[in-house]
């Protein structure tokens, strides 16, 4: 089975780190802390880590090094805009050990569907009308991302009204939910994102900065929160 899939599967909340570069280093730092899960990226600039993320040839000695390091779910965002998404480069990502594509539903081109080996995940926004999810799961994606915090509000607390959003996605896609750390989510906030009923929280540079010694203390205090909860 796909090793996304299977993650999915799992009784216990998913802790997976969004690298805030390509870098094994970095990832071996959150692995050795306990993540489940790795994403990387190309052709994108990433606005919480402020990197630009080259093509698929310029990051593959990379990722393969990433692939490498262990056996979990690896992701990769494949392009920020719908024009950046290339068809070769999606049908080279297998063979590389990737098992997932995340990308804004926007974004998204309809050859991304056509790949059975590639689980597929899409991500929505703040402006995104909730009422047109009802049918994505007919079209054969695995996840949805609940990007949903506008961008001036990247790093304020987790509230009770984000929960709530949270809790809503899960109950009317019925597709498994992956929040990412748009918010500055804390340990303490876990039991609460549990409660909501997401599979997989995405944490990132918002929660942990750029560097190493950042996200080995980030994935090690989320790791331990999750596992008491």
């Amino acid at each position: 089975m796909n090793r996304f899939k299977q993650s999915l599967t799992s009784d216990k909340l998913q802790l997976f780190v969004s690298l805030p570069a390509n870098d094994p280093v970095l990832a071996q730092a959150a692995l050795a802390e306990g993540a489940d899960g790795l994403k990387v990226h190309i052709n994108v600039e990433h606005r919480a880590s402020g990197m630009t993320f080259g093509s698929l040839v310029d990051n593959q000695d990379a990722i393969s090094g990433i692939r490498s390091l262990y056996d979990g779910p690896l992701g990769i965002v494949p392009g920020g805009s719908i024009e950046s998404v290339n068809q070769e480069e999606i049908e080279a990502l297998p063979e590389l050990g990737v098992d997932f594509t995340s990308i804004y539903a926007f974004h998204m081109p309809s050859f991304l569907l056509r790949f059975p080996k590639l689980a597929r995940t899409f991500a929505i926004d703040s402006s995104f009308d909730p009422r047109f999810l009802e049918g994505a799961a007919s079209f054969g994606v695995e996840a949805l991302e609940a990007s949903i915090i506008p961008g001036e509000e990247y790093g304020m607390p987790l509230s009770f009204a984000d929960l709530l959003k949270y809790r809503w996605l899960v109950e009317h896609t019925k597709l498994p939910v992956i929040v990412p750390s748009q918010r500055k989510i804390v340990p303490a906030d876990v039991p609460a994102l549990i409660n909501s009923g997401i599979r997989v929280l995405l944490i990132g540079a918002v929660v942990f900065g750029n560097d190493a010694d950042g996200i080995r203390r980030a994935v090690a205090e989320m790791r331990n929160a999750i596992d008491r909860s």
